[in-house]
C-alpha cells in the first residue's frame, strides 16, 4: 500500500517544470503574491495557472465543492468557458455487487467547507477523506494542449472494490464550444471521425423538448448496445450509437473552427456526452483491493488545431495514462 505522503511526493515529481513546459504561474489577477509554505493560496487569494497558449485555470471560488474554471484568450466568450466539477461524484462497486454507492457527489453553491488547493508547479491539488475509510487525491495540471486530471484512492477498508470512479465533468459553458444539437462533437471511426450522433439527423430539427434531455454514448471497449434509445426513471433517454468508436476520444469543434476540446482516457468502456450541458466523458475506472490504492487519469486536451492533430495527440499521450 502506498501511503499518502507517498502519493503527494510521486505528484510532485510528475508536475512539469513551469519553466521547461512554457507554462506560468498566476496569483490573483496576475499580482505576484507569496502563497503558504505548504504552496496553498493565503486566505482571499485565488489559485490561477496559465500556459503558453493563454489558456487559464483557476479555482472556481462561486462553488465550495471542489470547482475549476479554464478560460480561452482572444475569444468574446473565453472568460470562464469550460466548468469543470473535480470530479461530479466518487462511486464505487463493492465486490460480487451490482449497484454503485456514492462516495462523493458535488454539490453546486456555496455549501460546506472548501478544499486546500495546493500549487505544485503548473498543477492544483487537495486531499480529502472520503467514507468509509478512504482518502482520496485529486490533481489538474495544466499542460501546453490542456489539462490531466490525476485521482488516488487509498482504501484503509476491510472493503474490496470491483470498480472505483471519479467522474471528472467539463461543461462547455461558452458559446465558442457549446453543442446542444451536437453538430460540432466527433467520435472516431475506422474511416476517420464522425459526428457523434451521425445516425441520428433528426435531432437537428425535432423540437428541443423532443430531443433532450438525454445522454449520447458510444460504445468503446464495452459492447454495442442493442437497444437505441432506453428511457431512464428519471425521463432522461439514454441514445446509443448504432457503431463502436476506435479511439477513446471525444472532440467538439469551436464554432470559429480555431480551437478543439477533446477528451480522452487510456479504456473507457464508452464515450457519452450530455448535449445540454454539452459535456465530454471518457471516464476511466479502476478496482481497488481492500488496504490497496487505485490511479485514475485522464486528459482533456484545450488548444487551435484540427481534429488530425487530436489523433495524434491521442496516440501520443494515451499510453502515458493510468
Amino acid at each position: 500500500m502506498v501511503s499518502s505522503g507517498e502519493v503527494f511526493r510521486r505528484l510532485r515529481r510528475r508536475s512539469i517544470c513551469a519553466v521547461g513546459a512554457g507554462v506560468w504561474l498566476i496569483l490573483g489577477c496576475s499580482r505576484p503574491t507569496s502563497t503558504g509554505a505548504d504552496g496553498s493560496a493565503p486566505s482571499g487569494e485565488v489559485l490561477s495557472i496559465a500556459n503558453a497558449a493563454g489558456v487559464t485555470m483557476r479555482v472556481a471560488e462561486e462553488h465550495s465543492n471542489p470547482t475549476l474554471w479554464l478560460s480561452i484568450p482572444g475569444e468574446p466568450s473565453g472568460q470562464n468557458a469550460i466548468l469543470i466539477l473535480l470530479p461530479e461524484h466518487v462511486t464505487v462497486r463493492k465486490h460480487g455487487g451490482d449497484e454503485g454507492e456514492h462516495l462523493y457527489l458535488w454539490r453546486p453553491g456555496k455549501t460546506g467547507s472548501r478544499p486546500n488547493w495546493v500549487r505544485t508547479a503548473n498543477a492544483l491539488h487537495y486531499e480529502t477523506e472520503l467514507a468509509p475509510s478512504t482518502h482520496f487525491l485529486a490533481q489538474a495540471t495544466l499542460e501546453e494542449d490542456g489539462l490531466l486530471m490525476h485521482y488516488e484512492f487509498v482504501n484503509r477498508s476491510d472493503t474490496n472494490y470491483d470498480s472505483v470512479q471519479a467522474i471528472t465533468d467539463p461543461r462547455m459553458v461558452t458559446p465558442l464550444l457549446h453543442d446542444e444539437r451536437l453538430e460540432r462533437t466527433y467520435v472516431h471511426h475506422p474511416q476517420g471521425f464522425v459526428l457523434l450522433a451521425s445516425d441520428m439527423p433528426e435531432r437537428l430539427t425535432i423540437p428541443l423538448a423532443q430531443w433532450l434531455p438525454n445522454r449520447y454514448r458510444v460504445s468503446y471497449s464495452w459492447p454495442v448496445e442493442k437497444t437505441r434509445a432506453q428511457k431512464q426513471p428519471d425521463r432522461i433517454t439514454f441514445l446509443n450509437a448504432s457503431e463502436r468508436t476506435d479511439e477513446p476520444v471525444l472532440a467538439t469543434v469551436s464554432t470559429d473552427h480555431r480551437w478543439i476540446m477533446a477528451t480522452f482516457a487510456r479504456n473507457p468502456g464508452n464515450l457519452w456526452t450530455n448535449p445540454e450541458l454539452t459535456c465530454q466523458h471518457a471516464d476511466p475506472e479502476v478496482a481497488v483491493p481492500s488496504r490497496g490504492t487505485g490511479i485514475l487519469e485522464e486528459k482533456i486536451l484545450l488548444f487551435p488545431g484540427t481534429l488530425d492533430d487530436v489523433l495524434t495527440k491521442v496516440h501520443q499521450q494515451r499510453a502515458t495514462l493510468k
